[in-house]
């Protein structure tokens, strides 16, 4: 991304744009050496710090001319672990959903579980409760950023690629 101070408007690639009456397609920036876009008074915008993630954080863009920079605000932190704790839920639910066949069956046939799918389900359960455990857990947002990272495991189907 350009800025043009004399018309006080940010440009970015790819998109046509107009300095001074005069049209240029979306390409323009692509093909122009850096002597023309200094002669039309654009300066390549820098970023200082780190624009955080917006599931976490409440992130506002402060632009002062050719330097753009971020306020960074965490969100609720009760908020977000009663929304991670919920995904992270759902998340077992959708992976165990899928062989709730197995036990339904299994109760309506006086039969088992085989094995590996009782192993893989209490994995998934396991997993879930150790990560709503690390969730609740958390001080601050970088220690829940950190508690949702779940591994979950693979069914007994799966096949590696």
């Amino acid at each position: 991304m350009f800025y043009c101070a004399k018309e006080n408007k940010y440009i970015v690639e790819q998109t046509p744009f107009t300095i001074d009456g005069t049209g240029y397609p979306a390409d323009w920036l692509n093909h122009a050496s850096v002597q023309d876009k200094e002669t039309l008074g654009l300066v390549e915008v820098t970023y200082e710090g780190q624009r955080e993630d917006d599931r976490f954080y409440w992130v506002s863009e402060n632009r002062n001319g050719a330097v753009i920079s971020y306020t960074n605000t965490p969100k609720d932190l009760d908020a977000l672990k009663k929304q991670w704790v919920g995904a992270t839920n759902q998340a077992a639910y959708s992976l165990l959903v899928q062989s709730d066949w197995m036990v339904v069956k299994a109760m309506e046939t006086s039969t088992t579980v085989p094995a590996e799918w009782s192993t893989y389900r209490a994995a998934v359960r396991s997993a879930a409760q150790t990560a709503v455990t690390a969730i609740n857990a958390s001080a601050d947002v970088p220690a829940l950023q950190a508690a949702i990272q779940v591994t979950w495991p693979h069914d007994p189907n799966y096949v590696a690629p």
